[in-house]
């Protein structure tokens, strides 16, 4: 085995000596592209499979862009391929987001996300077929269902009619669902979560109609039963337009209240009451306007307006005259012969009249604009009342101390607010709620006082405690620099005495040397002076200290620093 290696080495050798430069760098990019293939086929292999959320490719690309925005919402990686298939990491996931998209119509038309049964096989009848892709429809559809997440678990039941001959003898497709929601879901009185289970339903099942489909949570509630949630829809809607006008009171209040605490400051604006009546129905009004007619229109450049407008112009016009006159005698002939005069026009005789009747009709046109617009919510009523405190001041005596009262407290003077001030504040406010008197708004000011005893007091309280400090820091002062005084006039003394009795101790050790001296000279002299014991003493001592010196003069040197530092 090693010779045949051998071989096949040495061959491989002599053909790549016999190669040319163009045949080597030939074998070189073949097995370069060989390694990239196999590095790109290990890469693709273990790349993670994706999972298509629909099937067929989405061609709309707002459409596309729509749906891929709402699975990032929800935190879900996406990847959308050359054709256009959206996709994701997980079949789970895809599940999910496949819910999310029914529920809010984001589906394209004409897609069926479902068509995942394409499978043949030649051992199946048509019966089984048809069994399975029950099956697997009604698997499918429990599985997304249980995939939304406000759902705990799901059964699904779905009833397939059997064929018949003719179509109207067909029973309608059935389906029920029970549902088990997650602790704190409000699956059950949000109308459009159901909505979306039972539109993931008619996507799943064909021919199955809402009326056929029943949705029930784990207590036997239906749920998809919208008619009689037409009760909790209207209190529903009743909380939101009573959150809409909390929400709308708020804003006015708090917009009202910055501008008025930002110039009066927030402890003389405290009350600010406001309540909104609004009209929370739909309405649709219509509303037709005329306008008149421009002939002519502005020049531009002009400095005045040339233009001509009228009221309206004149289409047709259409003018009758009528004028009567009538016979003031009727002549019936000879007396006692009946006249020639016919019945009808026998009780008009010997009437007088004339009449005279002219008629102008004129058809005008205008420019006329009809609109319609619904209204809801409307604003009906608006009422504020805010009360502004007056300012307070305290009052100040000459010297500039402030005045107290006998019973210690310290006199205030109480300025309101001026009737500018009023009409100023009205206006503000007016301004800020967007008054309509048509309407019926309503703003009131009002400068009452506030009860201000407790503040007061304890303002009064913290001055006397602060004049009181004042006077005890005074005190202490005065005894620390009396102390000080006393310390410094003791340190004088002190010193001057022990100056005096340093000059005592001076002259009488001058004395006392001068003493020494004289008698030193005498025993010199020959003359013998007795000494007293103290002074036999002294000159021993001063012997020692003599002698010691001679000894050890350091010593005696590092005693007399001592003793002059000490000094």
């Amino acid at each position: 085995m090693g010779d045949w290696i051998k071989k096949v080495i040495d061959q491989v050798k002599k053909l790549w000596a016999k190669w040319s430069v163009v045949q080597k760098l030939i074998l070189a990019g073949i097995c370069i592209a060989a390694v990239a293939g196999i590095i790109a086929l290990f890469s693709v292999s273990s790349a993670p499979t994706l999972i298509p959320v629909i099937d067929a490719p989405i061609k709309n690309e707002d459409l596309r862009n729509r749906i891929v925005t709402r699975i990032n919402e929800e935190g879900v990686r996406t990847s959308v391929s050359s054709t256009g298939v959206v996709m994701v990491h997980d079949e789970a996931v895809a599940r999910r987001m496949r819910g999310i998209l029914i529920r809010e119509d984001l589906v394209p038309p004409g897609t069926n996300p479902w068509e995942i049964f394409d499978r043949e096989r030649w051992t199946l009848t048509d019966q089984e077929r048809n069994v399975n892709l029950q099956r697997a429809i009604t698997e499918l559809v429990t599985n997304h269902i249980k995939a939304l997440d406000e759902i705990d678990n799901a059964h699904v039941t779905i009833v397939f009619p059997k064929d018949t001959l003719f179509l109207a003898d067909r029973d309608p497709v059935t389906a029920s669902v029970i549902i088990t929601p997650k602790v704190g879901s409000d699956i059950g009185a949000n109308r459009k979560k159901v909505e979306g289970i039972q539109k993931l339903l008619k996507f799943a099942v064909a021919g199955l109609q809402d009326d056929n489909i029943v949705i029930a949570d784990n207590y036997g509630l239906v749920l998809n039963d919208f008619d009689g949630m037409a009760e909790f829809e209207r209190l529903d809607n009743i909380k939101k337009g009573a959150a809409l006008i909390r929400a709308m009171e708020t804003q006015y209040r708090a917009a009202i209240l910055r501008a008025l605490q930002e110039t009066y400051t927030a402890d003389r604006v405290r009350d600010l009451n406001i309540k909104i009546d609004m009209d929370l129905s739909k309405k649709v009004v219509n509303v037709e306007e005329h306008f008149p007619v421009t002939i002519k229109d502005r020049t531009p450049g002009l400095s005045y307006d040339d233009s001509e407008i009228v009221p309206s112009l004149t289409i047709s016009q259409s003018t009758s005259t009528t004028t009567y006159k009538g016979t003031g005698i009727n002549p019936e002939g000879p007396p006692g012969t009946e006249g020639q005069t016919p019945p009808a026009f026998r009780d008009m005789t010997n009437i007088f009249g004339e009449v005279t009747q002219e008629t102008n009709l004129n058809n005008q046109v205008v420019n006329k604009k009809s609109s319609q617009e619904e209204r809801t919510p409307t604003i009906d009523r608006v009422t504020v009342a805010v009360n502004i405190d007056g300012a307070w001041t305290i009052k100040y005596d000459e010297k500039g101390n402030p005045v107290i009262l006998p019973n210690g407290s310290l006199e205030r003077e109480y300025t309101p607010l001026t009737p500018d001030q009023v009409r100023a504040v009205q206006a503000l406010i007016q301004g800020a709620i967007g008054y309509n008197a048509a309407r019926g708004d309503s703003v009131t000011v009002q400068n009452l006082q506030y009860d201000r005893s407790k503040e007061f007091a304890q303002a009064d309280a913290s001055y006397l405690q602060q004049k009181q400090l004042r006077a005890t820091i005074l005190i202490g002062i005065g005894v620390i620099v009396l102390a000080l005084i006393g310390f410094m006039v003791f340190r004088a003394v002190s010193k001057e005495l022990d100056r005096r009795r340093r000059l005592e101790e001076e002259e009488r050790a001058r004395r006392e040397q001068a003493m020494r001296d004289q008698m030193l000279m005498q025993a010199e002299e020959g003359s013998e002076v007795p000494l007293s014991a103290e002074e036999q003493a002294r000159m021993n001592l001063y012997e020692n200290i003599a002698n010691m010196a001679k000894d050890h003069p350091d010593g005696v040197a590092q005693l007399i620093r001592t003793w002059l530092l000490e000094e």
